[in-house]
């Protein structure tokens, strides 16, 4: 099993501890200062910093609680190979962002943790797949993924396109299996949207605009068109059928996937960035890869300190979103956008 504490940042990291307090309130109106890392801080996250929510300690927490699932999820028997294969990605560690993104969802329109529990493990599951096939050889060509070697490095490429197919299958089984008291209606409308996630509409989509548009000359549409379908689709998932599966009114799960279209874009963005101003020692994986690609990124069409500017304007709409909330619960989803915005990996 992985120990949560493996996955996330030390609290000694400068950019960690800046937010691992975040708010009991937001307002968007706000006045934005330099960070020396990460994007930018607000003079409003400063003043957070006091507060008593403690974000690093809830992070810490659900990925425990979603490791732990994880790993009774898919455990090691018959055919053994398969199942090493599934398990050495999905336990590799990671952020857990799209689980925790999942059950906070649940938890700010009043459900308990344990009904999205098993919809988190799916998306994970989902996630776990769309990395591994985005590692192969015909696809991104990595040999990294979180410090370790990418699973077809590992296993072989066969046993890889497998793995990944293997954990697309159990997500949606897990999910019809695994979910305990929500309305089957709920758990048909949640499983559609996970569907159309990763779908031709959804990831798949993203992916091959993405694959199509290397080496070519690609506008800003047409690149938040990629960014849109292939990363921002699956957060977007995780956020609106937390919602759902937590029982939320139609207008609350709608306030909740505007604020994941923001969250899903803001992703990608700082990724983008990362890519540009990271070492593969400190992102875990291969750094450069898109500049020596020629593939489009948000610093390559819009420079570094414009993408900078996006990522804020990103934060503050998805924080907006939150505002109709009560201030306690939409604690975490407050913490997890300046997580994703400010994150080193």
């Amino acid at each position: 099993m992985i120990r949560a504490s493996t996955c996330f940042p030390s609290p000694k990291h400068d950019h960690f501890s800046k937010f691992k307090a975040t708010h009991k309130a937001f307002s968007p109106t706000i006045q934005y200062v330099q960070c020396n890392k990460g994007v930018l801080m607000t003079e409003n996250q400063q003043v957070f910093k006091e507060t008593l929510f403690q974000f690093e300690d809830y992070m810490v927490e659900k990925a425990k609680r979603v490791n732990e699932a994880l790993d009774e999820a898919v455990p090691l028997r018959h055919p053994l190979k398969i199942h090493e294969a599934m398990r050495y990605s999905l336990l590799a560690g990671g952020k857990r962002v799209r689980p925790m993104l999942c059950l906070a969802s649940c938890e700010l329109v009043g459900g308990d943790e344990s009904v999205a529990l098993p919809m988190a493990c799916a998306i994970e599951m989902i996630h776990t797949m769309s990395l591994i096939h985005d590692d192969l050889p015909c696809m991104d060509d990595d040999d990294y993924r979180r410090g370790k070697l990418t699973n077809h490095k590992a296993f072989g490429e066969e046993t890889a396109v497998l793995a990944g197919d293997a954990l697309l299958s159990l997500a949606f089984e897990h999910v019809a299996v695994c979910t305990a008291g929500v309305s089957p209606d709920r758990v048909v409308r949640a499983v559609a949207e996970m569907g159309a996630a990763v779908g031709s509409d959804g990831l798949v989509a993203g992916q091959v605009v993405d694959i199509a548009s290397e080496g070519q000359e690609v506008d800003l549409r047409e690149l938040e068109y990629i960014h849109v379908h292939k990363t921002a689709k699956l957060l977007e998932a995780a956020v609106v059928c937390g919602a759902i599966m937590g029982g939320g009114e139609t207008v609350d799960v709608e306030r909740m996937r505007r604020y994941a279209r923001c969250v899903g874009l803001l992703f990608q963005v700082v990724d983008d960035i990362l890519d540009v101003t990271k070492s593969s020692e400190e992102l875990g994986k291969t750094a450069g890869k898109d500049l020596k690609t020629k593939k489009a990124t948000y610093p390559r069409l819009m420079g570094l300190e414009k993408a900078r500017e996006f990522a804020d304007k990103l934060v503050a709409q998805a924080k907006g979103e939150l505002s109709h909330f009560d201030s306690s619960k939409a604690a975490p989803l407050h913490g997890l956008a300046d997580y994703i915005a400010y994150r080193q990996n």
